[in-house]
């Protein structure tokens, strides 16, 4: 692989709040690190607590310490090639739909270099994808979290890419989702319109803000209602980093399984690996042949277990 860029050293910074856990592991979470990297980083003195340099792998955190991590520059490379076995629901000279299923990455990053969707597609492809996003990201015009399936649409071109990211801006795009959320909405339908930015303490997490933050719209209906449970559609508006997760949190009803908006007691009562979120319709006017196109892909596995579970036992 050749690298093509790198970042600079960064420094984060973030309010401790957990009690007893390991200095390593904490930093691995919060930053988004091996285990592996994290350790180094402590041992090598990039890693200080309340402005002290600790170099212990095992220091136990506190809530409410101040910890700052230096992170050192991190070379990018270049997306390869790999043959991967891809639910393509639709092709042809200039998109591609494809069916992610829960656990794979979407492009290339930081701990996670190879076997994501974007290396898939770049061998099924043979390297004809939108260049607009660098050779990260070759095609990908939006993305889903790696614990949420469903559907996404990837440009084989810059014109195609130009026109799909068009629509995205004007919210003409069609997104709809089912999800598994704790509890009830007061209202069966709704539309919840709070901005979304990064979270103050806490940067793996977006988060309800007025500062700088992004306008954020979802869409939603209640499809069936559990004991403490209920399953519901939700159609974006925007596509913000979270925006299902953060909006259905901010009013205590996280989506099951959620290992970073749940509340403890919510967060796996049913075995999942991650988020029962699944992006079912995507609907697009197709960029050379102006045509309105829909695609839906079926409920997976996980899902349909959990939705099983529910209706047998928490009816």
């Amino acid at each position: 692989m050749n690298n093509n860029s790198a970042f600079e050293n960064e420094i984060m910074e973030f309010a401790c709040e957990s009690d007893g856990v390991r200095l390593d592991l904490y930093v691995s979470q919060m930053c988004e690190l091996t285990r592996s990297n994290a350790s180094k980083l402590v041992e090598k003195g990039n890693v200080s607590v309340n402005g002290k340099t600790v170099t212990k792998k095992s220091f136990p955190t506190k809530t409410g310490q101040s910890i700052s991590v230096v992170l050192p520059p991190v070379e990018i490379c270049s997306a390869i090639p790999q043959q991967m076995d891809l639910d393509i629901i639709y092709e042809d000279d200039d998109i591609i739909i494809v069916n992610k299923p829960q656990g794979m990455v979407v492009h290339p990053a930081p701990g996670n270099p190879d076997k994501t969707l974007v290396n898939g597609l770049m061998y099924h492809c043979e390297g004809r994808l939108s260049g607009i996003n660098g050779v990260i990201r070759p095609g990908i015009v939006h993305r889903i979290d790696k614990d949420t399936s469903g559907l996404l649409v990837v440009a084989k071109n810059d014109n195609a890419h130009n026109n799909l990211a068009a629509q995205i801006k004007e919210h003409s795009f069609k997104r709809v989702y089912k999800a598994v959320i704790i509890g009830s909405f007061n209202e069966t339908e709704g539309r919840i319109d709070l901005p979304i930015g990064r979270h103050h303490t806490n940067r793996k997490k977006m988060t309800v803000t007025s500062q700088n933050s992004k306008e954020a719209a979802t869409n939603y209906k209640t499809i069936e209602v559990f004991r403490g449970y209920s399953l519901c559609e939700f159609r974006l508006e925007t596509g913000r980093t979270h925006q299902i997760r953060v909006h259905t949190s901010h009013f205590g009803h996280a989506v099951v399984g959620d290992p970073l908006y749940a509340p403890l007691e919510g967060k796996n009562p049913f075995n999942l690996t991650g988020q029962c979120l699944h992006a079912e319709v995507l609907g697009i006017v197709h960029p050379t042949s102006g045509e309105y196109m829909e695609f839906k892909a079926p409920i997976p596995s996980h899902f349909e277990r959990t939705l099983e579970l529910l209706r047998k036992n928490y009816n």
